[in-house]
């Protein structure tokens, strides 16, 4: 029984940061690659970062530099740490357990969807 489940979010001030969390159970958690996506009222889905297995990492422009995803497979988790956080990245954010241990960005192929966690960046 797979399982994926995102937490951590919240209400920040733009400049803040939050460091959302993915658990996941039910699958060989160190042998695949780990998403984030999200989505904001109005807009489409947007792969945010992944993961590889070998700790090859991928961002999407509009969080480079601010953004930083890391695994800890002891514990089952991945992380994901915003900083210099922005109104923009208002969304519902979900992780997803990718089919094998590398993340292809342009035809995503996605198992399993956790369920998501609001992050909401105001003043």
């Amino acid at each position: 029984d797979v399982q994926l489940q995102a937490s951590g979010g919240g209400l920040v001030q733009p400049g803040g940061s939050l460091r959302l969390s993915c658990a996941g159970s039910g699958f060989s958690f160190d042998d695949r690659a780990i998403s984030w996506f999200r989505q904001a009222p109005g807009k489409e889905r947007e792969g945010v970062s992944c993961i590889y297995k070998s700790g090859t990492t991928y961002y999407a422009d509009s969080v480079k530099g601010r953004f930083t995803i890391s695994r800890d497979n002891a514990k089952n988790t991945v992380y994901l740490r915003m900083d210099s956080l922005k109104p923009e990245d208002t969304a519902i954010y979900y992780c997803a357990l990718e089919r094998g241990p590398a993340c292809n960005v342009v035809h995503w192929g996605i198992d399993h969807w956790g369920k998501g966690t609001q992050v909401t960046v105001s003043s």
